[in-house]
């Protein structure tokens, strides 16, 4: 019988999975959250997945293989996949998709001096940090612990974001 099952995917690759899942003609949602950024001294509103690195996917495990899933590009395996498929409520799934198109836009506010942040980009990607100050436009320094040593550097502001609460 089709149910929902939760997907953890690779790393800022929940909308390939997506696109290879559907190739497959299998039935996904991954849910989106709208937010709004400043780049280059303009605006820009763009789509971000509300639960970085997991997907859903509605199958029926008796027609469809498990490893055929797991294989599919973008896929790291499937949540909770042991001998035996745990299927998510599809009222969930239900509640997700309607809050998604009642929620309103969310505004990013700038970083301030203590913020903690993760590096996105470079050398020290997934690395946390704390947000010290602004250096011009598009750079700003950043305090981090590295091989525990406490450092500070210079980085570009595309390069971090601000670290999830």
């Amino acid at each position: 019988m089709k149910a929902w099952y939760l997907l953890y995917c690779k790393p800022r690759s929940e909308v390939r999975a997506q696109q290879n899942l559907m190739l497959q003609e299998l039935e996904t949602y991954l849910p989106m959250v709208r937010l709004e950024k400043k780049e280059k001294n303009k605006t820009v509103v763009q789509k971000q997945p509300l639960f970085p690195n997991y997907l859903f996917i509605k199958f029926d495990p008796e027609l469809t293989s498990v490893r055929q899933i797991r294989s599919t590009r973008g896929v790291a395996n499937l949540v909770n996949c042991r001998e035996k498929l745990l299927p998510i409520d599809e009222q969930l799934i239900n509640q997700l998709k309607q809050r998604e198109l009642a929620t309103p836009l969310i505004t990013e506010k700038p970083l301030q001096s203590g913020d903690k942040i993760q590096f996105t980009e470079g050398p020290f990607t997934d690395f946390d940090g704390i947000f010290a100050e602004k250096c011009g436009d598009t750079r700003c320094k950043v305090l981090f612990t590295f091989l525990g040593q406490h450092k500070s550097i210079i980085v570009d502001q595309k390069a971090i974001k601000a670290a999830c609460a």
